[in-house]
């Protein structure tokens, strides 16, 4: 190693410790900061049961065959059987979804009748189930 001309010395390695005590003092001021947010008043805590209060509802899926048939989670119903079960599942659970399959070959007045059904008792998530297209 050469002494330069003006009597200082070249670096032959890189000082760190100003870097690590930022560092550090980053990670304090971060540690600090974390436990404040934290912080509250201690109390004792009520013990809730390991089961869920409430229960999430149900799929419902109504079904309508290429005959005409209608069907409630493979329950054959009539129109107004269907419509009086919907009204107590709807007591029961309000705002539950439901599934309607219809067979292609059914006819679509039955499907219409399902859903107006839906739409007099005011059962808004309801979907309708398909299957892709075979080029898909």
């Amino acid at each position: 190693m050469q002494v330069q001309p003006d009597g200082n010395k070249p670096y032959d390695d890189i000082n760190i410790t100003p870097m690590l005590d930022l560092a550090y003092v980053l990670l304090i001021i971060f540690i600090i900061m974390t436990t404040a947010s934290v912080q509250g008043m201690k109390v004792n805590l009520p013990h809730a049961s390991a089961q869920q209060s409430l229960a999430k509802p149900t799929t419902k899926a109504i079904t309508v065959t290429s005959d005409g048939r209608i069907f409630l989670d493979t329950v054959p119903v009539s129109m107004p059987e269907l419509q009086s079960r919907l009204v107590a599942d709807e007591a029961a659970t309000p705002d539950f979804p439901v599934v309607v399959s219809g067979d292609g070959a059914a006819s679509y007045q039955t499907i219409m009748n399902v859903l107006d059904l839906l739409g007099r008792l005011n059962i808004s998530s309801v979907g309708l189930a398909t299957k892709p297209s075979p080029g898909q």
